[in-house]
């Protein structure tokens, strides 16, 4: 490390300042009460996201991050920072953190972002994931699974290195009633290398956080010796403020906007999943999966159909089912009253499909041979069967129904690839209703956004 990269500040200022008395036991139980906050914060990220979405496409197209977005997203990691600090980020203050956005200098917890006049329109595309993927590694590593900051990885590793060191100084203060001044300037030193990140990764500055353990309550950046009046830039046009009912609206518009996300998201998959998955007949058919067992058949669980609906109703909303299966060996389809078919499997060593993981999970039921080839018998209501490709279509009543496949002659083994599906015309409508259904909601949160952001003063 450099001497000037030592000196030089960073433009995310983290402060904190450690109470002079704690209370050897409330941190016990700050848990319980930062739930208010972590409520609330929960609300906060999901617009921080959202405004941080905004601010990308503003940068990409203008090159400036947008102030009145700028402010919320630096107050959500101000408040975020406030909350950590308080709980178990630190356990350095017993004061309650405020609910704001805004500044609060007499709270022992301090965060500042400086505004950029401008930024890079390439360094945009990339920076959030592929340049920080260094600093999102040991962030990991220093929040795990147990940090009590917001944040967008996984975290498999358990409890991280701030969460464990903040314990070990609550366990002595416990003891002793004193915070061990060490471990608190190097978690301060870890937090303030998160916040940066954070900073950074939510596209407010284009410097790239220093790879250094800036320990201790002052930021280093606090120590930058002010801008020469000839070289300060013009302040930017004061914007109104982040009041209650704007946050409130940036929140609830938020919300709404990912909603509208996983809407139009939906609508997409299942205008795509009708095209795709339609056969040539219109009927809607499920990937083709391989089922195979040792036994001498594999059948359905119990298929309860009770649709007191008129007949009519079944077949416009499901019209015909069609199962499809192709095996080597000659194949046997068919579908059956459950009452006609288990008196002919009973004794039979059969697979019940029971679900799906990755593969059919079978339920095995030992047993013989059947008595008889399949298709001999007379109670199956649809059937199909020869060799290659067989295809059964099936007139949905009410019933409980089995559907069984077996090999044509009845023999051990059926190794077989299966689908099923429905001519179910209504699927792709209810696509395109979806797909209209979140186009209108993104309007209706763009605009509630829009008018809970604070515009310029004129």
């Amino acid at each position: 490390m450099s001497e000037n990269e030592t000196a030089r500040p960073y433009p995310v200022r983290v402060g904190g300042e450690l109470d002079a008395s704690l209370s050897r036991w409330l941190w016990l139980v700050k848990w319980l009460l930062v739930i208010p906050h972590v409520i609330v914060l929960a609300f906060l990220w999901a617009a921080f996201c959202v405004m941080s979405v905004v601010a990308f496409f503003a940068i990409l197209i203008a090159g400036r991050y947008p102030r009145a977005i700028f402010d919320f997203n630096v107050g959500v990691l101000r408040w975020t920072w406030r909350v950590a600090y308080y709980s178990y980020g630190a356990l350095g203050t017993d004061r309650y953190p405020p609910f704001t956005l805004e500044p609060v200098p007499s709270y022992p917890a301090t965060l500042e972002v400086d505004y950029p006049e401008r930024l890079s329109r390439g360094l945009v595309l990339v920076k959030w994931w592929l340049l920080a993927i260094p600093h999102l590694a040991i962030v990991a590593v220093l929040l795990g699974g147990g940090g009590w900051f917001v944040w967008w990885t996984d975290r498999p590793w358990g409890p991280g290195l701030i969460f464990v060191l903040v314990v070990i100084a609550a366990v002595a203060l416990l003891f002793t009633g004193r915070y061990l001044q060490g471990i608190f300037d190097f978690v301060l030193g870890l937090d303030r290398w998160v916040l940066r990140v954070a900073a950074y990764v939510g596209l407010m500055r284009d410097e790239y956080p220093p790879f250094r353990l800036d320990a201790g309550g002052a930021d280093p950046g606090k120590a930058a010796e002010p801008v020469p009046e000839a070289e300060a830039e013009v302040p930017p046009e004061p914007a109104q403020r982040w009041s209650a009912g704007r946050v409130i609206a940036v929140v609830i518009g938020s919300i709404l906007a990912l909603v509208a996300v996983a809407v139009f998201a939906l609508g997409a998959a299942g205008v795509i999943f009708d095209q795709v998955q339609r056969d040539a007949d219109g009927f809607l058919m499920s990937p083709t999966e391989r089922f195979s067992t040792g036994t001498y058949a594999i059948v359905s669980e119990s298929i309860d159909v009770d649709v007191d609906t008129p007949d009519w109703v079944v077949d416009e909303l499901i019209g015909k089912v069609r199962i499809r299966g192709e095996s080597d060996e000659p194949l046997f389809l068919g579908v059956a009253p459950a009452a006609d078919a288990n008196p002919y499997l009973r004794g039979v060593g059969h697979a019940v499909v029971t679900g799906f993981t990755l593969h059919p999970d079978y339920s095995t039921k030992p047993g013989a041979a059947p008595s008889s080839a399949p298709g001999e018998q007379a109670f199956w209501v649809a059937s199909a069967s020869g060799a290659g490709e067989q295809v059964l279509d099936w007139e949905v009543e009410d019933g409980d129904w089995v559907i069984a496949a077996m090999n044509q002659d009845g023999s051990r083994g059926i190794d077989a690839d299966l689908s099923i599906g429905a001519e179910l015309d209504w699927v792709l409508w209810l696509g395109i209703g979806f797909l209209a259904a979140g186009v209108l909601l993104g309007a209706l949160a763009a605009a509630i956004i829009y008018a809970g952001i604070p515009k310029h003063r004129t």
